[in-house]
């Protein structure tokens, strides 16, 4: 009986030991900004606020160690990249600029100067496509997640044309740390009309599409990642992603006990204001199994 015992527990440490080193083994294997497990929503939060987009808040977040920073697209009145989630009234007073503007402005598109020229919050800077692509350029290990807030094909393609302006006196190496996140499966044709961007997000938030008709497109079309809001989640669902080829996130995360739960179905990683790639890590050898 000891003997089985001991044979047992032998076995169980030998299977343990070749997971942990199957698994060891394929995270040494991602490539680019799969690599990493957490991408910071709006540049993630700084001082407890999101949404700022803004210059100190990729710095600050940065320095926490995380690489992977979803950014904010829109246009000026003037049709200028910068970097802002929504002309809105909400978005004006949350940033702090509502007593900085003017009534009229507040919910309204800026010019590309007004918006330059509001700090947020009242002290930090406003951000657009080329200082985004300069602090990219400065950070060789550092990543953006573009969100075109813009609707029509040819908006979305005059933000895209303008981080290709700003990363042309680059090495294109720069422009190849920008991942392209997709809304619907034709605006990957909209997108490669502008740049052979090398890395796709596709986010399902906004389609209508079956999960079967999403795994059929992710596989034909080698996208590296997908990623989708809660309610959109289910074991089997990531399972086949997975299957296809793609890393899966879910967004918008900031508590480490979904996060868990959410590895324990399988998803990869997660879009989060707060937490940090520092936090992921620890995560990951906090519920690695250990015999």
């Amino acid at each position: 009986m000891k003997r089985i015992a001991a044979v047992l527990t032998l076995l169980l440490v030998t299977v343990g030991m070749l997971f942990f080193a199957y698994d060891s083994q394929s995270e040494e294997q991602r490539e680019g900004f799969t690599a990493y497990r957490l991408i910071a929503h709006a540049m993630g939060s700084i001082r407890d606020q999101p949404y700022t987009n803004a210059y100190e808040a990729m710095i600050a977040n940065y320095e926490k160690g995380t690489r992977v920073f979803e950014i904010d697209f829109m246009l000026t009145s003037d049709r200028q990249t910068v970097a802002r989630h929504e002309w809105t009234a909400n978005m004006s007073k949350m940033l702090g600029q509502d007593e900085e503007l003017p009534e009229e402005k507040q919910a309204e598109r800026l010019t590309y100067d007004e918006f330059m020229n509001t700090p947020i919050l009242g002290m930090y800077q406003p951000m657009d496509a080329k200082g985004i692509v300069d602090v990219l350029a400065h950070y060789p290990d550092m990543y953006i997640v573009t969100d075109t807030k813009e609707q029509k094909d040819e908006d979305i393609k005059q933000v895209l044309q303008s981080l290709v302006d700003a990363g042309k006196k680059y090495d294109s190496e720069v422009l190849d740390r920008i991942v392209v996140q997709i809304y619907n499966e034709p605006m990957l044709q909209t997108v490669k009309e502008v740049y052979a961007f090398p890395s796709i997000i596709y986010t399902l938030y906004a389609t209508q599409d079956t999960e079967a008709q999403v795994v059929d497109f992710v596989q034909k079309n080698d996208i590296d990642a997908v990623t989708m809001p809660e309610y959109k989640v289910n074991q089997n669902f990531v399972a086949k992603l997975n299957k296809a080829g793609a890393v899966t996130y879910v967004h918008t995360i900031n508590d480490t006990d979904q996060v868990a739960s959410y590895e324990k179905w399988g998803v990869y990683g997660v879009y989060s204001d707060i937490l940090t790639e520092q936090e992921m890590e620890q995560m990951n050898t906090r519920f690695a199994w250990r015999p």
